[in-house]
């Protein structure tokens, strides 16, 4: 294990965060985890006309829901002086020039620039036909090769991991670590999510957002199944730390993968079917009005989670289950009755208490048919619980309903 691995997400604040930049963001959360390394999150925020604060915003929610949490933040934005200073080095030892304002890099046109990718190995780049190119459009700002490499030299950057779309982009980063006499990092380019089609993955094929995904899908399925779409695993359904465990850039696949929303559904399904009680009520309890249409859509389409439907339709309650054993179909009937008059729904804790107070020592006679109203079930989770879930405008609605 070494503390001097440190990786880098490093998006543009110039939309939301896209599908395949959150699974890139994954596999290097992995690495510097596996590795005791740092995770750094760089906002590259150069390209002023478009950049956005309520797209960075988003970015950053997006990577939390993940459980993509960062230990270190920076903003480009923010490092104009950091830039400026090299800007002037090169400018000062000729190695860069101005040209009506701008800044351009001298290329030497005899060399070749090579480079072993962790992914896909070898990479040769030649330099005969490559021209001076600009770097900042003035001396007070970069453009995105040279804030870039200034940035991964100045954070320590030991490992670069990102899309294979930037592998035509890192002879140019090269070529600035030599001017300025920078290391270089290594360097490890992804393969790109495919749509059906096998082309690139764009909206065109439909939701490429994250945040379409966050309204439908659990996050640890949307984490298990983008880490699981660029490399081969033991088992498709794989956590955190079995991941992070096996993880190895040499593994990843050197083409790339089709996202196949199908299987994301199944594997969707597969996590909610492994959520204990507990869980499926902390998730619905914390965040009801969010989770309970993508849930009750999951529901439908695995048609296995059965047990806990009544969570969200409103339960078909048979009449002579509503009869408590010790009681009169009448008794139970008063005490639904008693229920909507007296109970209190303050908290878990009064509703217990005032449930308690209407059974007069025969608790099974106000909690069984509450029970049954809420769920229809003769088994169930505690319907104090059930009742906290739901709410006591819809539990109103149940017993009147069962109460019908």
């Amino acid at each position: 294990m070494s503390s001097n691995i440190r990786v880098r997400l490093a998006p543009s604040p110039t939309g939301f965060l896209h599908i395949g930049t959150a699974q890139s963001a994954i596999y290097n959360w992995i690495f510097a985890r596996k590795n005791g390394g740092a995770f750094i999150v760089r906002s590259e925020d150069t390209d002023t006309a478009r950049s956005e604060k309520r797209f960075e915003d988003d970015i950053l929610e997006g990577l939390k829901w993940l459980g993509l949490e960062w230990d270190e933040f920076y903003r480009q934005s923010e490092r104009a002086e950091i830039y400026k200073k090299y800007l002037k080095q090169l400018l000062d030892t000729g190695k860069a020039y101005l040209d009506d304002g701008a800044v351009k890099l001298v290329v030497d046109n005899n060399k070749k620039i090579t480079f072993s990718d962790a992914i896909r190995g070898p990479i040769e780049f030649d330099m005969k036909h490559e021209k001076d190119f600009v770097i900042a459009r003035n001396i007070d700002s970069p453009l995105f090769h040279f804030a870039v490499v200034v940035d991964d030299y100045e954070m320590q950057i030991s490992h670069v991991i990102r899309g294979e779309d930037h592998i035509s982009n890192t002879a140019k980063h090269i070529l600035l670590q030599n001017a300025l006499g920078f290391s270089t990092p290594t360097y490890a380019h992804l393969p790109l999510l495919l749509a059906p089609d096998r082309t690139k993955m764009s909206k065109r094929h439909g939701a490429v957002s994250l945040n379409e995904y966050k309204k439908e899908y659990l996050s640890e399925a949307i984490f298990n199944y983008l880490a699981v779409l660029g490399f081969t695993t033991p088992s498709e359904i794989m956590n955190r730390d079995e991941l992070i465990k096996i993880f190895d850039l040499s593994k990843i696949h050197k083409s790339g993968a089709v996202f196949d929303i199908k299987k994301l559904e199944w594997l969707n399904g597969e996590y909610l079917k492994r959520m204990t009680n507990e869980e499926l009520r902390m998730m619905i309890g914390d965040k009801y009005d969010k989770i309970l249409p993508m849930v009750r859509e999951r529901i439908k389409k695995i048609g296995d989670l059965e047990e806990f439907d009544f969570f969200f339709v409103t339960p078909i309650v048979d009449p002579a289950l509503l009869q408590w054993k010790k009681s009169t179909l009448e008794e139970s009937r008063e005490a639904l009755r008693k229920i909507i008059q007296h109970a209190d729904f303050s908290s878990a804790d009064a509703l217990r208490l005032s449930l308690d107070a209407l059974s007069l020592g025969d608790r099974g006679a106000v909690y069984w048919p509450l029970r049954v109203a809420l769920s229809g079930r003769k088994a169930s989770p505690d319907p104090v619980d059930i009742a906290v879930i739901l709410g006591k405008e819809e539990v109103l609605k149940r017993i009147k309903n069962a109460l019908k």
